[in-house]
């Protein structure tokens, strides 16, 4: 298997998250102003005093930014964590034990998926006394396992038949311990791209929830600054700073969870493995450019052989019969093999 961190695009975005996340912890303490601090500097465009320049109250945006990567990513991860454990608990445990409680905890699961989730989200944290980050980000993750868990009962279901699960209810394992041990390590990659879809998800939601203003706004995050500013209408007097900086962050932020989110599916996906597993990079250039070609076709999961002869093996016999080529294979949907189907 193709490990992780060996995909360009895995380590782009890691690095990015990293990036953010230093940025979420050393933020507040080096920030240069005070997010909330009023200065005469009214609209000020970026210079050496305020780096992002400044609202129409005088506040920097750039420590406004600094400040408010942690409320993003808090929120973020924390509602994740309680989505992808809801979502592992009652997924794994209906498709593990079928019957009545499969039936009970699917019925749950249906209810929540089909409600609405954004709309939801507002009326619960508009109808809350405080909605801070730590009840936003509770709120978004008991609203949002519904999917992962479903996703889950459907490979719970196929892993429960496995020889080594019914071995191990054989010799009388535990219920818990057959679940642990031997079915959530193969649900891990799974487990794993379902929390990075929910950060995006839960990231994207504590923004819009606070563009809107139905969060508490002295919690500075990206949202709150982009809400500041439409309220002021910085478009129109051409304050372009106190708002495309914190759209970047936003698009970067995405972009980069969605591109450990590819690489997780690179990893997991038999059907992008295949060119890896099939030949070398180094290889597939030297070969001529029709098994370039070949290299990536395939018969279901099985790769086509490229056009270059099986080598003999060193202690075979001379009389032994000679190796297959890719000559002897006929490529999936060439005129021969259509000519040999009918």
């Amino acid at each position: 298997m193709k490990p992780l961190l060996s995909s360009v695009k895995t380590r782009t975005g890691l690095g990015v998250l990293l990036l953010f996340a230093v940025i979420a912890v050393i933020g507040p303490w080096i920030a240069p102003h005070s997010p909330s601090a009023m200065s005469p500097d009214i609209l000020q465009p970026p210079s050496a005093r305020h780096l992002l320049g400044t609202t129409q109250s005088g506040q920097d945006v750039f420590s406004q930014l600094l400040v408010g990567t942690r409320g993003v990513l808090v929120v973020g991860f924390l509602s994740a964590v309680i989505a992808t454990v809801l979502s592992c608990v009652v997924g794994i445990t209906s498709g593990y034990l079928g019957g009545l409680a499969d039936e009970t905890l699917s019925a749950t699961g249906n209810i929540f998926l089909v409600l609405p989730g954004l709309p939801l989200i507002i009326i619960i944290a508009s109808l809350l006394p405080e909605s801070g980050n730590l009840v936003v980000a509770a709120v978004i993750g008991l609203t949002g396992w519904a999917w992962g868990a479903r996703v889950l009962r459907a490979q719970t279901l196929s892993l429960r038949r496995r020889d080594y699960v019914t071995a191990a209810r054989a010799i009388g394992e535990p219920t818990w311990r057959v679940i642990v041990v031997e079915i959530l390590p193969n649900l891990s990659a799974v487990i794993i791209s379902s929390f990075v879809g929910t950060v995006i998800n839960a990231v994207l939601s504590v923004i819009t929830l606070s563009f809107i203003g139905v969060v508490d706004l002295s919690e500075w995050n990206w949202g709150t600054i982009l809400f500041w500013a439409q309220s002021n209408q910085a478009l129109a007097q051409n304050a372009w700073w106190w708002f495309v900086p914190a759209g970047l962050c936003i698009a970067l932020l995405g972009t980069a969870l969605a591109l450990v989110n590819f690489g997780i599916d690179e990893l997991v996906n038999p059907r992008l493995r295949i060119p890896h597993a099939t030949v070398s990079r180094g290889q597939r250039r030297r070969l001529p450019a029709p098994a370039r070609r070949r290299t990536y076709m395939r018969v279901g999961f099985t790769a086509v052989l490229p056009d270059t002869a099986v080598p003999r093996p060193p202690d075979a016999p001379a009389s032994a019969p000679p190796q297959p080529s890719a000559a002897d294979f006929v490529p999936l949907g060439s005129p021969a093999a259509v000519k040999e189907l009918t």
